[in-house]
């Protein structure tokens, strides 16, 4: 529990220095709607769930690489330029990576989740990568009218097309890549004992 409760108020303490002039208020704005929603819902899940200290600490890792996204928007997010110019990409791919990222790091927080509605292991496992694949798709549908409805001039900066007309679909693709991967990953581990916490 300490353990979990520190990696919440670092969290906190490193969205709040974020938060501070970042490269399009506007844009910042937008994509914090998803941290004002989750973060309760997340703190509410726990209570429930009592997530194990890996999924706190893949939640966490999502958090700040969305927080610092946010921060710089994730088609100019500096940090990432070495990588762009090292391998010659037209375009910054961070935006993907954390895509990918949210159907990897997820995966088991949103598996022990759904274990507190679900005893059935191998149901709880299938519907967790239904559920990813599902949020990935509807992630992109939500961004757009998002953007429509508060802000048609940010489509650029908070869509992040980067002139690629497939944008969206290649971010949904990396999202259910993510997720395959991870249930690799865990099959094991979860299928063998729904009840173990990793």
């Amino acid at each position: 529990m300490k353990q979990k409760t520190f990696l919440f108020t670092l969290y906190i303490f490193i969205w709040i220095l974020l938060a501070f002039n970042p490269w399009y208020r506007d844009d910042w704005l937008l994509e914090n709607i998803l941290v004002f929603i989750a973060l309760p819902i997340l703190i509410w899940s726990d209570r429930r769930t009592d997530f194990s200290l890996t999924s706190a600490i893949m939640l966490f890792l999502f958090f700040v690489l969305h927080a610092i996204g946010a921060h710089y928007t994730y088609s100019e997010m500096p940090w990432f330029s070495p990588i762009t110019h090292f391998f010659g990409f037209e375009r910054n791919h961070y935006d993907r990576v954390v895509h990918f990222l949210f159907g990897f790091l997820l995966f088991l927080p949103f598996y022990e989740f759904f274990t507190s509605f679900q005893k059935s292991a191998i149901q709880t496992f299938l519907f967790t990568i239904i559920f990813l694949i599902a949020a990935s798709g509807i992630y992109e549908v939500i961004e757009w009218v998002a953007t429509q409805i508060a802000h048609p001039d940010l489509g650029i900066a908070f869509l992040g097309v980067q002139g690629d007309p497939w944008d969206a679909q290649k971010d949904m693709a990396c999202g259910y890549l993510g997720t395959l991967l991870a249930s690799l990953v865990w099959s094991r581990p979860l299928l063998k004992d729904n009840r173990t916490k990793v």
